[in-house]
């Protein structure tokens, strides 16, 4: 309540939030940028090998904006599971997103409630360091500018992604079947590496180590739910592992 009273009294310097809007645009020369481009061209050619249409590919892209979802979308349909199991696998994959969606809606919210760019602006998930500084002048601001920057970051990783997805799809059948192959290794590459870098612990290692041993076999035991059931036994293992003396 206080921090709304002092933005309310604050003059907001004009221009500031298409300042923000377009410092949110600039992601897309970034080194994330490129790498998202990348998995996006690797989704696009599996969306294509799976038997979606562009159409299917590209809203699933622009609707969803989240590729491990994605990708166990794609992956569960291909093989021809049921849209109840494949709902259920994408429900288990979004929950992640849960505690970082919680933490971030506060962040956005200003004087003046805008609760459906706020939803928006919430899917992006990336918090940054938002022009103002820290002078008396601004500091009532920043909820309006953060919100807008999020919008401008989230326009362009979204152009990134879709441009991707539509540029994978349609190379994926001019491909030789080497080159094409690759292509479509790209996503779980990224996906292995992410977990490799985001790793803090040796557990967390031991997690990604038991999940990359174990998929070939529960692939063979359980198809259609290994993915699930490697997650689920990784885990475990992991967790068995760190609490053993």
């Amino acid at each position: 309540m206080q921090d709304q009273q002092q933005e309310s009294a604050t003059p907001r310097p004009p221009g500031a939030e298409a300042s923000a809007f377009a410092r949110g645009l600039t992601v897309v020369v970034s080194v994330p940028a490129a790498v998202l481009f990348t998995t996006a061209l690797g989704f696009g050619a599996l969306a294509r090998d799976g038997g979606f249409s562009l159409g299917h590919a590209a809203f699933l892209t622009a609707s969803m904006f989240a590729m491990p979802n994605q990708v166990i979308l794609v992956d569960q349909l291909a093989r021809n599971e049921t849209i109840a199991a494949a709902a259920l696998a994408v429900a288990l994959t979004a929950m992640r997103l849960l505690p970082m969606t919680v933490t971030l809606v506060p962040l956005l919210r200003g004087q003046r409630r805008r609760p459906l760019l706020e939803l928006l602006a919430a899917h992006f998930r990336r918090h940054h360091h938002v022009a103002g500084g820290q002078s008396a002048a601004c500091r009532g601001c920043r909820a309006s500018w953060r919100l807008a920057h999020f919008l401008g970051l989230g326009v362009a990783v979204a152009s990134v992604m879709l441009a991707g997805t539509l540029i994978g799809y349609g190379i994926a059948a001019g491909l030789p079947p080497l080159l094409s192959a690759a292509l479509l290794f790209t996503t779980p590459l990224y996906f292995i590496l992410s977990l490799i870098a985001t790793s803090r612990s040796p557990m967390d290692l031991a997690a990604v180590g038991l999940g990359c041993g174990l998929a070939p076999v529960f692939y063979l035991l359980v198809p259609g739910f290994d993915l699930l059931v490697t997650g689920l036994v990784g885990g475990t293992l992991a967790q068995l592992w760190r609490r053993t003396p």
